[in-house]
């Protein structure tokens, strides 16, 4: 069944009518078409355009093929062209010619970008939610590990000492600021398309305020022909998608190096894990892999999207079609990672003495060594050249800072007494480091009762 037609003499060539449907995919936002109808029928009844019993009829139809659809009594059958004219035929089939009356004034064109903005809003919400259940989990272990110290990294190779607590707050920030350009989005597209018409608004005297407060959008599009043509809300979805994916991917590589033999660092809990179907001794990070591998299927959602936009004229264009089936995977995917990375680190423990140990090799207190000269009166740049050449020494003789006697200290540099042991352990390296967002315990407790406020503060985006 088509809301169009009565020009054409011929039937659409079937192959047609498959490459131009969408019901297949745009089904999924029912819930949203019904909920833009019952509002452009309430807007239509309000100015007499239509009366108020129709009005009623016509609303009361419409939560019946909800219900009807929600509960599996009425399935959505693909003979029709997408979910509008489905919906349409059904209302029109059960309550009359009434049924007929409800596309006064409005378009496919308006409709379907209303169904979309209705649909990718309460996604937002829902993306939100997961986010906040992960910040959660992160600043958990965070408040767990003040002093789980562990080596921090530049270029893959040890740099300083740190803490758990410290490098799982670096990510933190990272899915926090998601957050926040999650609400950007949503505030930014919350502007109601109803009333554009197909580019040119309508001749009916409707009020696109009214329509607008009715399905809790701020306010109407100011601009008809951009009303309907409008992908932008979208293509800053499916860049903070892109991006809550890198962070993701960034954190499972992480994960995947820390569960390594060689690291050690994790125990994956088996219930996130899977094995080999050859080697009995292997326990593979498999959900770390793949939240890292679907990290370029989003990308090319978005970049899909970008390419389709970049050439079309003003206004709507059959092009703009192929938004859906892009978006749609891309939340299902981004989603799906966020469930089961949350679910993976919320469950995965922590080998604190192999963290510990592995802190203590690599020279990760060489910088504090140079700070403990420069206390002394040694210019940085000397106690540079002199730390350097106590790294050599314990090289060559395959030991630690910790490990060299003070004479083999003083034999490089007079300056150094026996206090030298107490500056670099690894836990005077990271208490003294207190300025803000360092991982000093004052420190990063105050960064963790601030980010518990924010947590307080934004229990959603809306």
């Amino acid at each position: 069944m088509k809301l169009w037609g009565g020009r054409f003499t011929k039937e659409t060539n079937e192959l047609v009518n498959a490459f131009n449907a969408s019901i297949s995919f745009d089904q999924r936002f029912y819930r949203q078409d019904i909920e833009g109808s019952i509002a452009h029928a309430t807007g239509l009844a309000s100015h007499g355009i239509i009366s108020a019993g129709e009005r009623d009829g016509i609303i009361d139809g419409l939560k019946g093929i909800l219900s009807d659809i929600d509960s599996g009594r009425l399935i959505i059958s693909d003979e029709y062209e997408d979910i509008h004219s489905f919906v349409e035929a059904t209302l029109t089939t059960r309550i009359g010619e009434t049924g007929k009356k409800l596309h006064t004034g409005r378009s496919r064109n308006d409709q379907v970008a209303l169904d979309m903005k209705l649909y990718i809003r309460d996604e937002i919400l829902e993306m939100d939610s997961l986010l906040a259940e992960l910040l959660e989990t992160i600043i958990g272990i965070m408040e767990s590990n003040l002093e789980t110290y562990m080596p921090g990294f530049t270029h893959l190779q040890k740099a300083q000492p740190l803490t758990l607590a410290h490098h799982m707050g670096a990510y933190f920030e990272m899915f926090k600021r998601d957050r926040l350009r999650l609400k950007d989005t949503y505030h930014r597209m919350n502007l109601s398309p109803l009333g554009s018409g197909a580019l040119a608004g309508t001749t009916y005297p409707i009020d696109r305020n009214e329509t607008a407060s009715l399905l809790g959008f701020d306010g109407p599009t100011l601009n008809s022909m951009d009303s309907v043509s409008d992908r932008d809300y979208l293509l800053e979805f499916l860049s903070g998608m892109s991006i809550i994916m890198m962070h993701l991917s960034r954190f499972s590589e992480e994960i995947i190096i820390w569960n390594s033999n060689e690291y050690r660092f994790i125990e994956l809990d088996d219930a996130f894990s899977t094995g080999s179907s050859i080697m009995p001794q292997k326990k593979n990070p498999d959900i770390a892999e793949l939240v890292r591998g679907k990290t370029g299927r989003v990308y090319g959602s978005l970049m899909s999207l970008l390419t389709t936009m970049k050439a079309l004229p003003l206004a709507y264009n059959k092009d703009m079609q192929e938004d859906k089936e892009l978006t749609f995977d891309a939340l299902d995917t981004t989603k799906a990672c966020i469930r089961l990375f949350n679910g993976m680190i919320k469950t995965m423990g922590f080998n604190k003495d192999v963290m510990l140990r592995s802190t203590k090799g690599g020279f990760t207190n060489a910088t504090d060594a140079a700070d403990y000269l420069v206390n002394k009166g040694v210019a940085f740049r000397d106690a540079h050249g002199i730390v350097g050449e106590l790294v050599l020494f314990c090289i060559e003789h395959k030991k630690t800072l910790d490990e060299m006697t003070l004479e083999e200290y003083k034999a490089i540099s007079p300056v150094f007494e026996k206090d030298i042991y107490e500056a670099i352990s690894i836990e005077t390296c990271v208490k003294r480091r207190e300025t803000l967002g360092a991982p000093g315990i004052q420190s990063m407790g105050h960064v963790i009762r601030i980010n518990r406020q924010y947590l307080e503060d934004n229990k959603s985006i809306r």
